[in-house]
């Protein structure tokens, strides 16, 4: 069968843009340059002494928008600006400027601005939470900016709207550095089926796709804006929370028997049991009368540990939920594969590198689960394992393996020429295929 000379193959490019807006991530300031996100030796800003700047060039291009929260930088000191203010306050100096007039083309004619972003400001002004953090903001940005031309409030809402609705992390890897507006890019729709993903070149954002589609048609093509390893009502809730919608994607509408799935108490048998049950539908075990009491309890304690460690992760917790959920909840599970991902952070920042490789090849189900094969996710934790074990020097066979598996993935979801191939996997991939060959 021929194809259509429309076809769009997984791993093509559909999207790029620089943002209209954006800004560093303010505990990154020191390690990262406020330009260009990249990081080195960096030199401090002479007369705000707040950013950072890789070299002459990067701080030359910020200047435009730099030059006028300097010196506000420099009067909140030894104060942090939060990074929503901030970003803000960098939206009203580029709109002062004129960049209601700058557009961003997402197909050859059709193009945004910023004032054709969605706000959703009626339901922001119905959101508690939401009202009280832009009531915040505006006592923060009203002293920041000082002097400078502010929007009225209705304006104001409607840019702290935009930024709810339409901003994007920019991560380096797995690790979310900064924030942005991407104009073109704000188009897409959610999926907690994605069949494209956006990832970051810098500041650059590239959306590609990770599925063969029939044409290219920008209305069907969807990126996630949460991480899914959620249960269907937690990611419902979550998109109706930040985005005001609720989601009705295929995912959403099919049953999940993993996601919260208790194991069967026969150890032999994998099969994901409802944790009400009596009987293993599998292999006819028999559960304990107390089961569905442990389960919950068990579920409840994993709940409140995981909220608690949503910004900084312990690895004595999460071994103590991991050792509670043995035998109760399944390994499919999300609050197990959740806890399995804080296990595994927090063994790198601990630099616990056995402990990491042990967790991260125990995520690997999950995240194939959850994510799918063709995911930065999945292909960034093969290329974690694949480090680990050419460092540990021990496992070098594997560790080739692990980086072939990554570079399969990553070629699709970030492409060949991505800094994360050339600086990252392939110089791994070369010195663990040497050192073997040479050791064979």
């Amino acid at each position: 069968m021929n194809k259509s000379e429309n076809f769009i193959k997984k791993g093509t490019t559909i999207l790029t843009a620089k943002p209209f807006a954006y800004t560093l991530y303010s505990k990154y300031r020191n390690q990262r340059c406020d330009y260009c996100f990249k990081s080195g030796n960096l030199f401090k800003c002479s007369v705000c002494q707040y950013v950072y700047y890789c070299n002459r060039s990067c701080q030359r291009l910020s200047w435009p928008i730099h030059s006028k929260e300097c010196a506000s930088l420099k009067k909140c000191s030894p104060r942090v600006v939060p990074n929503v203010a901030r970003l803000m306050a960098r939206i009203i100096i580029k709109l002062n400027q004129g960049g209601d007039e700058e557009i961003g083309y997402y197909n050859e004619r059709n193009y945004r601005k910023f004032k054709d972003l969605m706000s959703h400001c009626s339901e922001i002004k119905r959101d508690k939470k939401k009202m009280e953090h832009f009531i915040c903001l505006c006592g923060i940005l009203y002293e920041f900016l000082g002097d400078m031309p502010v929007p009225n409030t209705t304006e104001l809402m409607g840019i702290y709207g935009r930024i709810c609705i339409n901003s994007f992390n920019i991560s380096n890897l797995d690790t979310n550095i900064g924030v942005g507006i991407y104009l073109a890019p704000s188009i897409l729709d959610h999926s907690c089926k994605p069949n494209a993903v956006a990832i970051f070149e810098g500041i650059t954002i590239i959306v590609k796709t990770i599925e063969d589609l029939p044409s290219l048609n920008l209305s069907e093509i969807k990126i996630t804006y949460i991480d899914v390893i959620k249960t269907t009502k937690d990611r419902r809730t979550e998109l109706q929370s930040s985005y005001y919608f609720w989601c009705n994607c295929e995912k959403c509408e099919s049953p999940e028997p993993m996601a919260e799935a208790a194991a069967c108490p026969n150890k032999f048998c994998t099969y994901p049991c409802p944790s009400g049950a009596d009987i293993c539908e599998n292999c006819n075990t028999n559960f304990p009368k107390n089961f569905k009491k442990i389960f919950d309890e068990i579920s409840e304690f994993t709940a409140y540990h995981l909220e608690n460690m949503k910004n900084i992760a312990y690895l004595d917790v999460s071994k103590m939920c991991l050792s509670k959920q043995e035998g109760i909840l399944h390994p499919l599970n999300v609050q197990h594969v959740q806890t399995l991902q804080t296990a595994f952070d927090s063994s790198i920042n601990l630099e616990h590198w056995e402990e990491a490789e042990s967790y991260a090849k125990k995520l690997i189900n999950g995240y194939l689960t959850y994510y799918g094969e063709i995911h930065p996710s999945t292909g960034l934790l093969y290329l974690a394992i694949g480090k680990i074990q050419v460092y540990s020097g021990k496992k070098l066979k594997q560790a080739i393996e692990a980086l072939r598996k990554a570079s399969s993935i990553l070629t699709v979801t970030h492409g060949e020429q991505h800094s994360v191939i050339i600086e990252d996997l392939k110089p791994l991939l070369y010195q663990a295929t040497v050192v073997d060959f040479n050791e064979s």
